[in-house]
């Protein structure tokens, strides 16, 4: 049986970081980032590498302990310059968060990637993008790379107004706020809400698992969507740690293909 090989490690370094809004911190790192030449995917992304415990330093860890990881879109890209950034989303307590609110420049930290898998369709008829925080930045990115006369939905949910940030697209979106300290404000509910289009759609949906696979996902398919052709899938569930997620991920993944 093959295997894939590993994707290949960095050392980067953090530069700078940028508060973008009460919810939202934007961390810059630099490095070499041969390994990044040729991911132009809107939603290409990294595994941040931490112990266990949550310190970036593995050299901490024990023979044999694997790192546990935590995967976020690359933005700001510049190979030659050996620069990208990464936004995170301030809420919850996961360790990942907790180290980039509290980073410094020149502290150092070890990547995994990059991988993507996602960039528009400049052939679809009409374009359905739907996320929460987790998804904002491959959302913002996938938006930017859109034609000019490109047509569709997007829905974002974040916490409060407050939250909402900068995001362009072209006139044919129609961009939808959702805030989650108001009543009415699920995913699931303003999706199925959009009025559908005819034509092909190209769909990029992510976020909290529950809406995206058991919520959303099915809907979609009642549409007479293809859902394998689409980028669908959760980033994070409510209540879980990420190797928990990524637990219950495998499992629905066998449940489904049994």
């Amino acid at each position: 049986m093959s295997t894939k090989p590993a994707k290949p490690t960095t050392l980067v370094t953090v530069t700078d970081t940028d508060r973008l809004g009460p919810a939202m911190l934007r961390v810059w790192f630099e490095g070499d980032l041969a390994a990044f030449e040729g991911f132009d995917d809107t939603d290409r992304y990294v595994k941040l590498l931490f112990t266990p415990d949550g310190s970036p330093n593995l050299a901490t860890m024990a023979e044999g302990e694997r790192a546990a990881v935590r995967s976020y879109t690359v933005l700001e890209l510049d190979v030659a310059a050996g620069r990208f950034a990464i936004d995170f989303a301030l809420h919850g307590s996961g360790f990942a968060m907790l180290w980039a609110r509290d980073v410094a420049p020149g502290a150092t930290i070890t990547v995994q990637g990059p991988g993507s898998g996602y960039a528009p369709d400049p052939e679809a008829d009409w374009y359905l993008f739907a996320g929460d925080d987790a998804a904002l930045p491959a959302i913002r990115q996938a938006l930017a790379a859109l034609p000019d006369d490109a047509v569709g939905h997007a829905v974002v949910q974040v916490g409060t107004a407050a939250e909402q940030l900068p995001l362009p697209a072209p006139r044919g979106i129609d961009v939808r706020w959702l805030f989650r300290n108001e009543a009415d404000s699920g995913l699931s509910a303003a999706v199925q809400a959009l009025a559908w289009r005819p034509g092909r759609v190209d769909i990029f949906i992510h976020g909290e698992a529950q809406a995206v696979m058991q919520e959303i996902r099915p809907y979609l398919a009642g549409q007479g969507v293809d859902v394998r052709a689409g980028s669908i899938s959760g980033y994070w569930k409510r209540g879980l740690v990420d190797e928990e997620f990524r637990a219950w991920k495998r499992e629905l993944a066998a449940a489904e293909a049994g």
